[in-house]
């Protein structure tokens, strides 16, 4: 997608503080952190919100988790806990419509949700 945020930081358009990156995924910070450590971990693929998920698309979406966790060990904050969110359209809080997972670390989240 052209007009795309995401897409033009997966092409390397718009620069980002990259975290992580593979053929199908890129992780980088949050330019506007809700939390000392807000990072973003997104499908290269143009996926424009969970509901868009198709079924090949389930080994992407897993491949998410397993770099969230991979993120987390290697920033070190595994052991003390993170949080993991997915926002999706308007009502749910998506700002950007290219789905993303949000990792929030590096103080006490509380067991509050919203």
């Amino acid at each position: 997608m052209d007009d795309c945020l995401f897409c033009k930081i997966v092409k390397g358009d718009i620069p980002s503080n990259k975290v992580y990156e593979d053929d199908e995924i890129l992780a980088f910070y949050d330019i506007n952190p809700a939390t000392p450590i807000h990072i973003l971990v997104i499908p290269k693929k143009h996926i424009s919100c969970h509901n868009d998920i198709a079924k090949e698309d389930e080994a992407l979406i897993g491949k998410m988790h397993s770099v969230a966790n991979k993120i987390a060990e290697e920033k070190g904050f595994k052991e003390k806990g993170y949080r993991l969110i997915i926002n999706c359209g308007e009502d749910g809080g998506q700002e950007v419509m290219h789905l993303h997972m949000h990792i929030l670390a590096g103080k006490s989240l509380g067991a509050k949700i919203a």
